[in-house]
């Protein structure tokens, strides 16, 4: 007899990753297909969206053929990845262009300046849209392509993001789901969970605005031609999946109010559940996930960035070496501080200018201390974000961790030592594809996701790292302000360095 079983991709920033997954958690098999985003200017970051099919369909037959299938039937297929991000294509779905990426892109400034004057202020498009205007939101991406490549606006016509082009090019049917509409600011009402006509009008008369779809909804079903590329069965239902950091919130079920899903990846991404819609000049009010939830996230341009950099630097040793370096470098890093501020910084300091820094440098630091002050500046991060999140209204009664960097201890462990907080550890952290996975189980039936991926440690803060942190922390504070002056005049001179380069 057939063990049923779901299919589960994420599209990710660094890779993408794919479970096999019986309905009742077991986890038969994963791939992974590693690739890079393209940077062609300063500021910018792109990916040409036919690797996300190439590399799905890749991780499909690799899933499918792998020795745990044999006898097991796919009955759903879910499909997260990264966001938000704009990617325009023509009637038909076909790529005009690279997507442009969320936050760690930050091309349209100027498009966020002039649409937070048009639409009545930050204020008024943050009560209507949950979030103001920053390089994380999608109408400004959108208005910029409108303005500096016209003939991509002419040709039109469909917006999507990677989960749902994906779930396009499955099916043939074109969607969007509820979350990543409420991060298209100011095109989508958060109250309404609807789009805004007149609005979207204004950004972009151009595009055609998808229905929407919960996460989870079946939004169709593969097609023979999917079939054939994929190895899926033809038939069988795909459902509306979403971002990825939302996705891995569902992975180890912190969707209930006073969860924090801490994601270690790429980027370093929090999402707060609340009881009802909490609004931020500093984070994003977003839809939840799930009907009837509501989210306060935040997230920081790098992250795990910022450790692939360095291992690149180093002449690219294992992560295994560099951690195990990083634990002889005592807590401090001796005395290096570092801003993670790498790509500019998302939340909460929303300055796209903001560049990396590290601090206290002399010829007696070693690799493993440079490495341990990179842990310990997301660490930094992540307690200011926490900090302001709490400060909008948001309650955090649970640390859930996942995500790749959650693997080992000594990434978590600084987290916690510097949050002074405690973290859940699921049994598995293999992050967003899962999630995408256990809904498309739940979807076709019943599916418990403390059954799936049950808490197997908690990661407590050590109260003799408190007080060295705290200081710290109060330094990492200061630096930002003492340093931002220099760190925007030189984000300006990389900006004409580069023109003058693609100029000659």
């Amino acid at each position: 007899m057939s063990r049923a079983a779901t299919v589960g991709v994420d599209i990710g920033t660094s890779s993408s990753k794919g479970v096999l997954v019986t309905t009742d958690g077991d986890v038969l098999a994963t791939a992974t297909r590693e690739h890079a985003v393209d940077r062609p200017k300063p500021g910018f970051v792109e990916m040409d969206a036919r690797i996300w099919w190439d590399e799905f369909a890749g991780i499909c037959r690799e899933l499918l053929s792998a020795p745990a299938a044999d006898g097991v039937a796919v009955v759903a297929v879910g499909v997260s990845g990264m966001g938000p991000c704009a990617l325009i294509t023509d009637d038909a779905g076909e790529p005009l262009r690279p997507a442009i990426l969320y936050g760690i892109d930050t091309r349209s400034t100027a498009q966020i300046e002039r649409l937070t004057e048009e639409f009545g202020g930050a204020d008024a498009i943050r009560e209507r849209c949950g979030s103001a205007l920053s390089t994380q939101a999608v109408g400004p991406k959108l208005a910029w392509l409108a303005e500096n490549e016209p003939e991509v606006a002419a040709r039109r016509r469909r917006l999507f993001m990677p989960s749902s082009w994906l779930g396009f090019r499955l099916t043939g049917e074109y969607y969007l789901d509820h979350h990543s509409a409420s991060q298209c600011t100011p095109l989508h009402d958060a109250s309404a969970q609807d789009w805004i006509p007149e609005w979207a009008h204004d950004v972009a008369p151009w595009v055609d605005l998808p229905p929407l779809l919960w996460p989870g909804e079946v939004a169709g079903r593969v097609t023979v031609d999917a079939a054939a590329s994929t190895g899926l069965p033809a038939g069988v239902p795909v459902i509306a999946g979403t971002i990825d950091a939302w996705s891995e919130a569902l992975s180890v079920g912190a969707q209930n109010d006073g969860d924090l899903m801490l994601m270690y990846g790429t980027t370093m991404f929090l999402v707060n559940t609340v009881p009802e819609p909490v609004t931020s000049s500093a984070l994003w009010g977003t839809v939840g996930a799930l009907p009837g939830t509501h989210n306060l996230a935040g997230g920081m341009a790098t992250s795990g960035a910022i450790t692939a950099w360095l291992r690149e630097l180093f002449g690219s040793p294992g992560y295994p070496e560099l951690i195990a370096l990083a634990e002889r470098s005592p807590a401090g890093a001796g005395g290096l501080l570092m801003l993670p501020y790498f790509a500019g910084e998302r939340t909460p300091i929303a300055d796209p200018d903001a560049r990396g820094v590290i601090v206290g440098l002399t010829v007696s630091h070693t690799r493993g201390d440079l490495y341990r002050a990179a842990l310990e500046a997301t660490a930094f991060g992540v307690r200011h974000n926490i900090e302001v999140m709490e400060a909008a209204g948001g309650r955090i009664d649970r640390i859930v961790a996942v995500g790749g960097g959650a693997q080992g201890t000594l990434w978590t462990q600084i987290v916690s030592d510097v949050t002074g907080r405690p973290q859940a550890i699921p049994s598995l952290v293999v992050g967003a594809s899962l999630g995408a996975a256990f809904l498309a189980a739940a979807a076709v039936g019943p599916a418990d996701i403390d059954r799936w991926n049950p808490v197997v440690d908690v990661r407590s803060p050590r109260a003799e790292a408190a007080e060295l942190y705290d200081e710290l922390y109060a330094l990492y504070r200061g630096l930002y302000v003492r340093t931002a002056e220099t760190a925007h005049a030189l984000a300006d001179l990389q900006r004409r360095s580069a023109s003058l380069v693609l100029a000659g």
